[in-house]
């Protein structure tokens, strides 16, 4: 424990620096992304391999030497792709399996591709994709992901595959070297994910159907699978132990919270190891190789709070850093193979945060790189969470961001509601969000509800927004301000709305349904014309897109008009900003383009900004700088204090 201290008290000379800062944080400081993602290990802990942005949506893998932080190889990928995984399965070696996005707002879709190259970025290898079939025998072309890696790196790493003519899902045992594969099991069902085993055998296969009920199937003694229907909707595997004799996994009886529990090989006989009764159990830290086993599990959707499951030296480490450190979350990513390197991250709500090493030799904490450098000194807001029960009774989560310096207590401040996008995805928490400090560092107080139909709560609480969206989700938005208004936080006469995505349509839906709550509302990116999801966009493209459609909204005519913007603009009395990327393919323009014609035939000519060039979410710093700025102003114009006459 003595050696382990030392290196935190190195810590300080990397922590110090946001307290002192008061200047208000310029808008290029939020418009800039992060420049770094997905870092990753190398087994001898001499190399890091990072996913980074060199250009408005040009990525490349760069591979950096630990010592001196030099570059050693940069693998440029074709425009908005990017490593959206990454796996070395050597010391100098390395595979990437692609992804790729158009749009800042979008997450990274893979598309099965998989290279590899070398450290020194020699010996570029396309292992496996759509467009080569490699050198692996009797396959043909399809989708290839990284299924996991040896417990002592080979050379070898365990593929998954899937060809939509075939519509099976397959494991291959890939030497990144030669390109050369041996089939290791595979399963009739098209697009399963697995769960292996110490010695890379799948035991596990798990995924959706096209009509989005779950899939469960376990390998058998035959080499088989069987079917597990009793168990598809309740318990995910997640791990086997170190002796493969339980696995660990997710479990929800009846749609409740999932809870963490280690059960036998049937997922019986299930011993719970940490649950909430109101968030599933979350994000889990992993020991190192060959345990692969989980040390620690965070409840909640706060400040991450470890629940440990076991001891050992990673624990140790972690307990120390997490104690030292009381403002921060810890994120172990990778270990060396000795585990005298441990590659980390540290954020909280007002830090962006960044990757750092602990060198046990060396006992100390080093920065590497930082995810915003740009906001690096300032002060920003803290990120309260907070509950509050809806008209109907549901108890739901909140995040209220304060501007820097608010005194607890103060007066009323002006508040912008800003809804996650999704909707169907994990909610807000406790984290770094630069849309919510860029408009508390405007001055604004900032309220983002977890609504029903969120994730992170489970199944129950995501499908009660099935078919909601204009319904119950924006009551429990509108609920969530009208409480904000009764703890005295929130100027009742001075509330926008603003939101990206769905976002943008809850930023409508609610100054429709609530005219006299809001004084303006903005949308960035937004849906507003449900029954025109079924026409245009990507989501409709494939059978599980137009399923996802059917159940989360429906086909009622009557009830896609009732619930999209564009019909109810007339309703819409206060200023609106409207903002979108022309070549969106998830909302594309012809949903702004409604939007502003159903507010122009109601009298209310909204602001108005189309961005050439750009997706579901802009990737040009000086787009993103100039939406900042349009919303900066708009905000200011709208949210200002209301003049008062002299009372004598």
């Amino acid at each position: 424990m003595r050696r382990i201290m030392t290196a935190v008290l190195c810590w300080g000379i990397l922590a110090a620096g946001a307290a002192g800062a008061a200047e208000l944080p310029p808008v290029e400081a939020f418009a800039k992304g992060t420049p770094f993602t997905l870092l990753r290990l190398s087994p001898d802990g001499q190399h890091v391999a990072v996913n980074a942005e060199y250009d408005d949506g040009n990525y490349a893998l760069v591979v950096y030497r630990i010592d001196d932080l030099q570059p050693t190889a940069m693998l440029k990928l074709p425009r908005y792709e990017l490593a959206g995984d990454i796996a070395w399965v050597g010391n100098d070696r390395l595979v990437v399996a692609k992804a790729r996005k158009t749009g800042s707002l979008e997450q990274p879709l893979s598309t099965g591709e998989i290279i590899a190259t070398n450290v020194d970025g020699s010996r570029q290898t396309y292992i496996y994709g759509y467009e080569q079939t490699g050198r692996i025998a009797g396959l043909p072309r399809g989708f290839g992901y990284i299924a996991g890696l040896p417990r002592v790196p080979n050379g070898h790493f365990y593929m998954r595959q899937y060809s939509r003519e075939a519509r099976r899902s397959m494991v291959y045992d890939v030497d990144a070297s030669t390109g050369t594969g041996a089939l290791v099991s595979d399963i009739a069902r098209p697009d399963l994910e697995f769960v292996l085993d110490g010695n890379g055998k799948p035991r596990y296969a798990f995924g959706e159907d096209e009509r989005g009920n779950n899939l469960l199937f376990q390998a058998n003694a035959q080499g088989g699978w069987d079917a597990l229907p009793a168990l598809g909707d309740k318990w995910r595997p997640l791990a086997l132990t170190a002796d493969g004799q339980q696995v660990y996994g997710y479990y929800s009886e009846r749609g409740e919270p999932a809870a963490l529990v280690l059960s036998d090989l049937a997922g019986q006989n299930r011993h719970v190891l940490a649950s909430d009764a109101f968030f599933s159990a979350g994000y889990l830290q992993w020991r190192n190789r060959p345990q692969l086993t989980p040390f620690s599990v965070e409840l909640g959707n706060g400040k991450p709070a470890p629940k440990y499951l076991e001891e050992g030296q990673e624990v140790e480490l972690y307990r120390t850093l997490s104690a030292s450190l009381p403002g921060r979350a810890v994120d172990f990513i990778d270990y060396s193979l000795d585990g005298k390197r441990v590659l980390l991250s540290l954020y909280s709500d007002r830090d962006p945060g960044g990757w750092y090493l602990f060198d046990r030799d060396t006992n100390k904490v080093r920065r590497l790189l930082m995810s915003r450098p740009e906001l690096g000194g300032t002060a920003l807001g803290e990120r309260r969470m907070v509950r509050f029960r809806s008209r109907d009774g549901l108890e739901l989560g909140a995040v209220l961001t304060f501007p820097a310096g608010t005194v607890a207590g103060g007066p009323p401040l002006p508040m912008v509601l800003l809804p996650h996008g999704g909707p169907h995805v994990n909610g807000d928490g406790w984290e770094f969000d630069p849309d919510a400090q860029f408009l508390a560092s405007r001055g604004y107080l900032v309220l983002q509800v977890n609504y029903r139909g969120s994730r992170g709560r489970g199944q129950n609480f995501e499908q009660a927004g099935y078919r909601q969206w204009g319904g119950a989700i924006q009551d429990d938005l509108i609920d969530g301000v009208r409480w904000a208004i009764g703890e005295h936080l929130a100027d009742p006469g001075r509330v926008c709305a603003y939101g990206a995505s769905f976002g943008a349509y809850s930023a409508m839906m609610v100054a429709a349904r609530e005219p006299s709550m809001f004084r303006c509302a903005a949308g960035m990116a937004g849906i507003y014309d449900l029954r025109m999801m079924y026409d245009k966009g990507d989501i409709r493209q494939s059978a599980g897109g137009r399923n996802y459609l059917v159940r989360t909204i429906g086909e009622d005519p009557a009830t896609l008009a009732a619930s999209s913007p564009v019909t109810q603009a007339a309703k819409i009395r206060v200023p609106v900003l409207l903002v979108h990327g022309e070549k969106d393919e998830r909302a594309p323009l012809a949903q702004a383009n409604a939007m502003r014609a159903a507010l122009e035939k109601a009298g209310n000519t909204p602001e108005w900004m189309s961005v050439p060039r750009e997706g579901h979410g802009f990737y040009k710093e000086e787009n993103n700088v100039a939406f900042y700025r349009r919303l900066e102003a708009f905000l200011a114009r709208n949210l200002a204090p209301v003049a008062t006459a002299d009372a004598h």
